[in-house]
């Protein structure tokens, strides 16, 4: 039993009563919260994003999700056009941002395809920016694959940057003279 507390105490920070621990184990009545519904969009049949690269040109129109689960080849093809543009680098994208933008997008009635200016961004080209005096974060989300700065053309970007801050999770960045929003998973804040 001391063994089994110990494992609660290293992978989930917390310690039962060695009690609770016992009962738990040895009830088969024992019932489990249900995981929580993502907190940003409802449980639909599929979800769908039409995105597009400003600097490649490439477009895809795709589901990413459906059945309750994501698809892999959908995600793989959405990291690869949200790939770092200057040097090709593509990096495994979070797919809460997919569902972020998703939720996004359907919430504002939005039509035609949400412009991407920017999404993963390697470290060695967020350096480069850096050292040529653009303001980007030296940790920034979208070396991390969280980020990706949009617009989408049927909506304004005040109502854009509006709606995302509504949902009160992750990083919004609002840059009316660069006709953008940075939008990203990471801690909530906005600039």
């Amino acid at each position: 039993m001391k063994n089994l507390v110990l494992i609660f105490v290293l992978l989930f920070g917390w310690v039962l009563p060695a009690s609770a621990l016992e009962s738990a184990i040895k009830s088969p009545s024992v019932t489990h919260t249900p995981i929580p519904q993502h907190k940003v969009v409802p449980e639909l049949p599929s979800k769908k994003l039409h995105i597009r690269s400003i600097h490649t040109g490439e477009t895809l129109e795709i589901t990413f999700w459906k059945d309750g689960a994501y698809i892999p080849d959908a995600l793989s093809r959405m990291n690869n056009l949200l790939r770092d543009h200057r040097s090709g680098d593509i990096t495994t994208m979070d797919p809460e941002l997919f569902i972020l933008i998703h939720r996004l997008y359907d919430d504002l009635d939005a039509t035609g395809p949400i412009e991407i200016i920017s999404g993963h961004r390697s470290r060695k080209t967020n350096n480069m920016l850096r050292q040529k005096g653009r303001k980007v974060a030296k940790r920034s989300q979208h070396i991390l694959g969280k980020a990706m700065d949009i617009r989408i053309k049927s909506v304004s970007l005040k109502r854009l940057r509006d709606k995302v801050l509504s949902y009160g999770v992750g990083g919004v960045g609002y840059y009316p003279n660069s006709n953008f929003v940075h939008v990203d998973t990471g801690r909530p804040r906005f600039w």
